[in-house]
């Protein structure tokens, strides 16, 4: 909530300036073509004046409406993508890709607006479309893509099931933050879904050795050994999390899998 006030307040200041500043420039031209002025009483002269003075007066106006609606589509697209943010915060995944849309035809140019357009894609699973965007994002960037931007690319793969696209994503994302969890977990999940149980306990047991409290690593290093046919391996995996501090959400949810395992 704190962002998305920030953001209101960054919005209104940048759209208020811009109104300003076009009024201003407005002004200033108006005011230097109206003290135009001829040498001589010719009468050609004030002709040639007048006519200079009416396609001075007609550029300006032309740059104003043109000035205008720029600000007034960039302006539109601002509130949408508050709306956007808005709506995402409060869970109304139609109204979040509805604003997230409009935001993006408005503005096209805005990479933004593009990344609430894929957020509000991917609450809705549309992982299809997530992709599509990958191109214009990646333009639109100049460089490398955020880790956010990144992972939900590597994530539309998983879910599609194209397991082989998701590791150089995480890859690509380890080397640029090897403290980040998220890319970890989702190389290990992709390798269970692989059936490469090794690889997948070798990256799981690596991310708990840095963040012993992950709840699902523990969940997912518990569930290969399960997978490879030792119960009673996943059944210590769990276990072993009475060493660490978790949410009571996470011990109820570690008991029901230990129920499970012994079964």
């Amino acid at each position: 909530m704190k962002r998305l006030t920030m953001f209101k307040l960054r919005f209104i200041f940048s759209q208020t300036i811009l109104t300003l500043g076009l009024i201003f420039l407005g002004l200033i031209a108006a005011k230097a073509t109206a003290g135009l002025r001829t040498i001589g009483e010719s009468k050609d002269s004030d002709w040639r004046l007048a006519w200079v003075r009416g396609l001075l007066y007609t550029s300006i106006l032309a740059l104003v409406i043109f000035g205008a609606r720029g600000l007034a589509e960039g302006m539109a697209a601002g509130i949408h993508s508050v709306a956007c943010a808005d709506d995402f915060n409060h869970k109304r995944p139609d109204q979040t890709y509805f604003n997230a849309l409009r935001a993006v035809q408005l503005r096209p140019g805005t990479i933004a607006y593009w990344k609430d357009l894929d957020a509000s894609k991917f609450l809705q699973a549309q992982f299809d479309s997530v992709l599509k965007d990958e191109p214009v994002l990646r333009a639109l960037s100049g460089g490398p893509l955020d880790e956010e931007t990144t992972m939900r690319f590597a994530y539309c793969y998983y879910f599609l099931g194209e397991y082989d696209r998701v590791i150089p994503l995480t890859e690509e994302v380890i080397r640029n933050n090897r403290n980040f969890a998220a890319p970890y977990i989702l190389e290990a999940m992709t390798y269970t879904a692989q059936k490469k149980y090794i690889q997948a306990e070798q990256v799981y047991l690596a991310v708990l050795q840095v963040f012993p409290s992950q709840e699902t690593a523990v969940e997912g290093l518990a569930h290969v050994h399960y997978l490879k046919g030792f119960p009673e391996t996943a059944e210590k995996v769990l276990a072993e999390t009475a060493k660490f501090p978790f949410p009571p959400q996470a011990r109820k949810r570690f008991d029901a899998l230990k129920a499970f395992y012994a079964q």
